[in-house]
């Protein structure tokens, strides 16, 4: 059974606290690959900035999200993922054109079903590594909203809940025999 299980959705809608209420609770989890690139890039010479080159970001999202899934197959349980290697192809075919998403995806699969955070106002925010305004968290998130169900996976939205709340009801979703 597969246990790579990816949370994604809009941008500043929880998921990266969500990611820590489930490693709390003990369950292995990868950090959302842009926010490892940005603060890599900060770091460095900033040529793979979202702000900079966006196109760069994405195909640094993309070979980070494979390393991230193929390490996650070595889990023995299972593995949430802040966003994933989707997130990151059909960003780059949004901007390029490229018809990379189907290839990569069928090659990397997760678990059926995809857990997806709605837009939700009241909580977003800004900060140093997210620069784009809630209108851009919610083009992105339609785009994605889309894209999940043409590849085969099972949209699951997450109610606008408390984290604690929001991570039982994603392990009740899920089966529990693996758990």
């Amino acid at each position: 059974m597969n246990r790579s299980v990816l949370i994604s959705g809009c941008s500043g809608g929880g998921k990266s606290t969500l990611l820590r209420e489930l490693a709390a609770r003990g369950y292995a989890i990868v950090e959302e690959p842009g926010r490892r690139i940005v603060s890599q890039e900060l770091e460095g010479d900033g040529a793979a900035l979202p702000w900079v080159d966006m196109v760069a970001f994405a195909r640094r999202a993309i070979e980070m999200a494979t390393a991230d899934h193929s390490a996650a197959r070595e889990q023995p349980g299972w593995t949430f993922f802040d966003r994933g290697l989707i997130d990151a192809t059909a960003a780059l075919q949004y901007l390029t054109g490229e018809p990379v998403l189907e290839k990569l995806s069928a090659a990397h699969r997760y678990h059926p079903t995809v857990f997806l955070t709605p837009p939700w106002p009241e909580i977003y925010t800004t900060d140093p590594e997210r620069r784009h305004g809630f209108d851009e968290a919610v083009a992105e998130y339609d785009r994605l909203a889309a894209v999940y169900p043409t590849l085969g996976y099972n949209v699951v939205m997450l109610p606008k809940i408390a984290v604690a709340d929001r991570a039982d009801f994603i392990l009740d979703c899920l089966p529990r025999e693996t758990r």
